[in-house]
């Protein structure tokens, strides 16, 4: 499995995913700017992995301070902490991660600034090293819910490129397929960015699991011909009342699933679930720039010259959508999230 994000001699080494599926590329990021300007741009995503990115990007700004005060040192990380949480407003793993850097930090008070900084890498290893065990759980879990033969729609990417590593969505996938099942996935391209193109398809068939890729609009043709058994996606943010964030398209599948009496499984870590949101109406909406809905990666246009566009990043679909959700924890109907992972 290539990595997505890595920390590689004193640098965070990035897999470029804007450049998917043509080249393989890494980005080598010296600096926590340069992985801030990753996140904002994609070549990084994924709410996962975005927050494991973060967490690297906080240890490589501490890492490059130069100082022998304690309490400048201190505030000078706390400053690319903001930064760093101002890059993205929905994916919730990136402040849950920044925030546990901050405490790390809060903890090594008292001690020379260099074991602060070794101290602070080690922090944002673990995290990344917990996000794969943590996937692994949640594919054994969502595996359980997955039948032998079965064909499975996703929509975006939530799979190892998403993530540290293994998947969140893909995660059961994998689990599943591990299991000698038999299943197929299908993928919906995801507009307009084409994370389930590029991406989802480009990452199951490296692992030789059986994939065929839809345009957003065939879904509900396909569930209608019962060609569709089980609908699997995973999250940016999740709020307390079960309500999901995830990439925009999601609520159009989970009201067809619905509609055609198809289970709509959501997996997600637990660090996604964000009990101080109510509801999904407070989870703030990403707006993204209108070039990526009037042309195709800079290409040729696809709409006139001045047409008004809108283009949100993610949707919001109701708990009333959603058959259960997935975590590391097991398996949770939307409205019990509240009183399973209270403190």
């Amino acid at each position: 499995m290539i990595p997505t994000v890595e920390w590689k001699d004193g640098m965070v080494r990035l897999l470029d995913q804007s450049r998917l599926p043509e080249q393989v590329e890494f980005l080598d990021c010296r600096e926590y700017q340069a992985v801030g300007e990753a996140i904002r741009e994609l070549k990084v995503r994924g709410a996962p992995a975005i927050g494991v990115t973060a967490a690297m990007g906080v240890a490589l700004g501490a890492c490059g301070l130069v100082t022998a005060s304690e309490d400048e040192f201190h505030k000078g990380v706390l400053e690319i902490c903001d930064r760093l949480a101002a890059t993205r407003p929905t994916a919730v793993n990136l402040f849950w991660a920044i925030d546990r850097m901050k405490q790390t930090l809060a903890s090594l008070r008292g001690l020379p600034i260099a074991e602060c900084k070794r101290r602070l890498v080690e922090e944002s290893q673990r995290i990344l090293d917990e996000d794969v065990s943590i996937n692994k759980a949640i594919g054994r879990h969502g595996a359980a819910l997955v039948g032998r033969g079965a064909t499975i729609l996703t929509h975006c990417n939530a799979g190892a490129l998403a993530t540290a590593g293994y998947g969140t969505a893909l995660g059961v996938v994998r689990a599943a397929w591990e299991q000698g099942k038999q299943i197929r996935v299908i993928a919906d391209e995801t507009r307009p960015v084409l994370q389930g193109a590029r991406l989802t398809v480009w990452e199951l068939m490296q692992d030789n699991i059986p994939v065929t890729l839809i345009t957003d609009n065939m879904a509900g043709s396909l569930m209608r011909r019962n060609m569709i058994q089980l609908c699997l996606v995973g999250a940016d943010r999740i709020a307390a009342n079960g309500d999901v964030a995830n990439k925009i398209g999601t609520y159009s599948v989970a009201v067809l699933a619905k509609a055609h009496g198809i289970p709509f499984y959501v997996a997600a870590p637990s660090s996604t679930i964000d009990l101080a949101t109510p509801s999904g109406e407070d989870i703030p909406i990403e707006q993204r720039r209108p070039e990526e809905v009037t042309s195709i990666f800079g290409g040729p246009r696809t709409a006139p010259s001045g047409a008004q566009v809108l283009n949100p990043a993610f949707d919001v679909t109701p708990a009333e959508y959603v058959t259960a959700i997935i975590t590391e924890r097991g398996v949770f109907k939307p409205q019990d999230l509240a009183d399973r992972f209270q403190g």
